[in-house]
């Protein structure tokens, strides 16, 4: 059973800045909750119950976010707003344990999960970029849970990407491409769309064997100096089976502002308490 998950969370989100610069961009909110606490719930909604953010010291309001706030609370049920109460505290959070990891300098994704290894001890864990938000019925990370479970194999979550985007991430190279479980024979990290080796590219969600710390600690740094996720994923796949789900569903990259919006207005859509403006507003504005 996967119980772990890292959400790497230390980003300066330079491209959300001056917003971000006092609230990092992980807080900034899509409708009434913010963004990182949607990753949170996909994951404890997955059954995962210890949640290891991997934090900029700086940092202190996603701490906050995620603790019991009781005083608050109690001033809310006083006054009768026990509805509002429950949104503060989320009841699926009771028996999730919240741990955070300063990671003082910011030196790539795969640095970035190094530091959760001591927690992580020797399970299998997920991982979960918050800066993707997923929408399905099974959620990704469920999808990615189930094969786990059938094939007990690290498992990446994929999907299809426009040729002149697929520079921005780490594309899979496979021979059965076409079939929802890819067994990934190779990964390359943010190729030209001429050096692609296909356009199926990893999009924010992991299922990882333990043994990935091992490879993180010999992976070369690359020209940014940085350890790179990808990298340690690509030296894995010559050791143990590494398996790729297409996943089923939308998703929006929330770490572009165009992404970000277009996340919000499909969340406000699907909110039937202001749906109905959301659309007179879009059709007033177009």
């Amino acid at each position: 059973m996967i119980k772990k998950a890292v959400l790497p969370v230390a980003g300066l989100g330079t491209r959300f800045l001056p917003a971000s610069k006092a609230t990092p961009k992980e807080m900034l909110p899509i409708i009434d909750k913010p963004l990182v606490q949607y990753a949170v719930e996909e994951a404890v909604n997955a059954g995962i119950n210890e949640i290891i953010f991997i934090i900029n010291p700086e940092k202190n309001s996603i701490k906050k976010h995620f603790n019991m706030n009781e005083e608050i609370e109690s001033k809310l049920i006083s006054s009768g707003k026990t509805d509002i109460a429950k949104k503060l505290n989320p009841e699926i959070f009771t028996n999730v344990t919240f741990y955070y990891v300063n990671q003082e300098e910011q030196n790539g994704l795969g640095d970035a999960i190094l530091h959760a290894e001591s927690i992580v001890n020797s399970e299998d864990f997920a991982v979960l970029l918050p800066d993707d938000l997923f929408i399905s019925k099974k959620s990704c990370l469920s999808q990615l849970i189930e094969i786990y479970e059938k094939k007990k194999s690290s498992v990446i979550a994929v999907n299809k990407i426009a040729r002149k985007n697929i520079h921005k991430y780490g594309v899979i190279q496979s021979s059965n491409i076409t079939d929802d479980i890819i067994n990934v024979e190779d990964i390359v990290e943010k190729p030209s769309a001429e050096d692609a080796p296909s356009d199926i590219a990893a999009c924010g969600r992991y299922i990882l064997s333990s043994t990935i710390f091992n490879h993180l600690k010999l992976v070369k740094r690359d020209k940014n100096n940085e350890v790179q996720l990808t990298d340690a994923i690509k030296s894995l796949i010559s050791h143990e089976k590494v398996l790729a789900c297409l996943y089923k569903g939308e998703k929006f990259d929330c770490g572009s502002k165009e992404g970000f919006v277009h996340a919000t207005i499909a969340l406000a859509l699907r909110d039937e308490s202001i749906s109905e403006d959301i659309k007179k507003i879009i059709q007033e504005i177009i």
